[in-house]
């Protein structure tokens, strides 16, 4: 009897983590798919390069500013409700965004796609404290990126295919079928995690003063910036990549195709090995050693790049452990952030997700500002953000827990 009630939960956990996965793959997917499709999008949209890189902007701005309204909100309603009115948004807005009849409408449309993405990377991850201890929140969180890392890697490939067979607008289509399988899940099979009576009795005009807590408490801090500053990192890659392979290297378009998936591979491989390690090791070591990787990779990088050792392993290489260590970073970073706030894990959440998109955004621009035709400015990004994580998950580890 105990044996079947054990497999009975493991089978929940499973679907409760598969749902959740495919909750906070919104934003990879919405972001990466219809990339194959921005050339065209201009072409039959009669808009220069400039106002279609507005329709990715908007999208940055409405997901960061999304997840700042969906964290408290869920806190003081619930998550299922905010979460069904998220999702619901979001069908709405991809099929706006596949009708639009002009470039200006459809970055208005995909400010609102994003809006509605939001709810589920913040609300997931929420979820995921609601029901777990830190360590086993931190092993639930690996597992779930690990069903979002498929998101990056397929995203683009069957953008491409879509495309071409069927134009670009097909591509948004697909999102909103998306969108309504992900509501179809949640409604079906994705219970309430924070109940009525777990919910404070809060006055709506107090719902985001939750937001002064959370950021006076330096610890959750620390690990709210130990996770930005990796995640950063990895927006100056996606950044610099694409010129200092194809363009410094003389790499085939389609060939780094195949380099981009050797390090969401890496990140996948990254979340296998804390899911597998975190409770035995527990959460403050794994973050430890993935902070020390990621540092001692950016300052490879760099060296590499000044020297000009290895040629293109010498970037190669150290970008794929750093890429490596972002799901030891990020889901231990995510658990101790929450671990003092259990009534404001959405709260915790959305500041978390808020402060990644935040930071990549600076780091990517920052890889932009300082190109001068070498691997450099991408390698200085790298190596600042690989140092300052390695830092604020010290300075976290080293500060009190917030009673």
């Amino acid at each position: 009897m105990s044996s079947s009630r054990d497999s009975v939960s493991s089978q929940r956990v499973l679907s409760t983590v598969l749902i959740l996965g495919v909750l906070a793959a919104f934003g990879p997917l919405s972001i990466d798919m219809y990339l194959p499709g921005l050339p065209t999008i201009g072409r039959e949209l009669d808009a220069g390069a400039g106002q279609v890189q507005l329709t990715l902007s908007a999208f940055f701005v409405g997901f960061a500013g999304g997840q700042l309204l969906y964290g408290p909100f869920s806190d003081r309603w619930g998550r299922r409700p905010v979460l069904v009115g998220g999702i619901s948004l979001y069908v709405a807005a991809s099929a706006l965004c596949a009708i639009s009849p002009n470039i200006e409408t459809l970055i208005a449309f995909r400010l609102l796609h994003a809006l509605g993405g939001g709810a589920g990377v913040v609300v997931a991850r929420a979820v995921v404290r609601d029901r777990f201890p830190t360590d086993q929140a931190a092993r639930v969180l690996s597992f779930m990126m690990l069903v979002t890392g498929l998101a990056p890697l397929l995203a683009p490939l069957i953008g491409g295919h879509v495309l071409v067979w069927f134009g670009w607008r097909a591509i948004f289509w697909l999102l909103t079928g998306f969108g309504l399988m992900a509501l179809v899940a949640v409604l079906a099979w994705l219970p309430e995690s924070r109940p009525a009576e777990r919910r404070p009795a809060r006055p709506f005009r107090t719902v985001f003063t939750g937001y002064g807590r959370v950021l006076g408490d330096l610890r959750t801090l620390a690990c709210i910036l130990a996770g930005g500053t990796a995640f950063a990192g990895m927006f100056a890659y996606i950044s610099g990549t694409p010129f200092v392979y194809i363009e410094l290297f003389g790499i085939a378009p389609q060939a780094y195709g195949y380099l981009f998936a050797l390090n969401v591979l890496g990140i996948m491989g990254g979340a296998v090995l804390n899911a597998r390690l975190v409770l035995h090791c527990g959460a403050p070591v794994m973050i430890s050693i993935g902070g020390i990787v990621a540092a001692l990779s950016g300052v490879a990088l760099l060296i590499t790049a000044i020297s000009g050792t290895g040629g293109l392993l010498g970037i190669v290489v150290p970008l794929f452990f750093y890429m490596s260590t972002l799901n030891l970073i990020s889901a231990n970073a995510m658990a101790l952030a929450a671990e003092a706030h259990a009534d404001r894990a959405g709260t915790v959440a959305a500041l978390f997700g808020a402060g990644q998109f935040g930071l990549g955004a600076v780091a990517g621009s920052a890889v932009g500002l300082l190109h001068d035709g070498s691997a450099m400015p991408m390698a200085v990004v790298i190596a600042v953000c690989g140092v300052l994580c390695l830092l604020s998950q010290r300075i976290a580890l080293h500060l009190p827990r917030q009673r």
